[in-house]
């Protein structure tokens, strides 16, 4: 099934990052959001494409609500939010968007 999903690991704690509210969003000559969700206890999205779309190729962003994960655990980060754009020009295949985040640094891949 194609897609969009993510999957976010706090590294400072070495546990997943739950209940973490993420935004996707679409660019259409500005952005368009397509769907709001919290991750699991796990840390993920399975999909965050709405119930019944299919993915276009475009640009897209993913918003990472970072600042309240982290006040839920008691903690001050410098990031706010984590914002991930990407291009999908394959809509055969599933797009996996991690994050590895904690209070003063994050990265992103292409997963699977």
């Amino acid at each position: 099934m194609s897609g969009i999903s993510t999957h976010v690991l706090d590294t400072s704690r070495g546990m997943p990052g739950a209940d973490l509210r993420v935004v996707l969003e679409r660019d259409a000559g500005g952005w368009q959001r397509l769907s709001e969700r919290r991750t699991d206890a796990d840390g993920r999205v399975k999909n965050l494409l709405p119930d019944g779309a299919v993915i276009e190729r475009a640009t897209y962003r993913l918003t990472f609500e970072t600042e309240a994960y982290f006040a839920k655990n008691g903690v001050v980060t410098f990031f706010p939010s984590v914002s991930v754009v990407f291009r999908v020009t394959d809509t055969a295949r599933h797009h996996h968007v991690p994050l590895l985040v904690s209070p003063f640094g994050y990265s992103t891949y292409r997963g699977t």
